[in-house]
């Protein structure tokens, strides 16, 4: 089983907040996730606490990850975060 998703926010705990929603939604799609969940979790917020951005951007985290089990046996795990400081998006005049 296997997810990708992205989430974007100002702040390091508003962008965590939302991942942490959307690893929720996953877990509920996917149950095998609660497997790997906080792990995925706790390796996007080791990232997105060296990030500093200014008022002017916000934090942009894509994660994606996949598992494989047979029974109880763990076969494969991967998890994945990319983390990015961006420009706001300027609204439309």
């Amino acid at each position: 089983m296997s997810y990708s998703f992205f989430v974007k926010a100002a702040t390091g705990a508003a962008v965590m907040a939302a991942a942490g929603e959307k690893m929720a939604e996953v877990v509920a799609a996917q149950p095998v996730h609660a497997y790997d969940k906080d792990q995925a979790l706790a390796h996007a917020a080791a990232i997105v606490g060296q990030m500093q951005p200014n008022e002017n951007q916000d934090i942009s985290v894509s994660m994606s990850g996949s598992i494989w089990k047979d029974g109880d046996t763990l076969k494969s795990l991967s998890i994945a975060a990319d983390v990015t400081v961006v420009d706001k998006e300027k609204a439309a005049a």
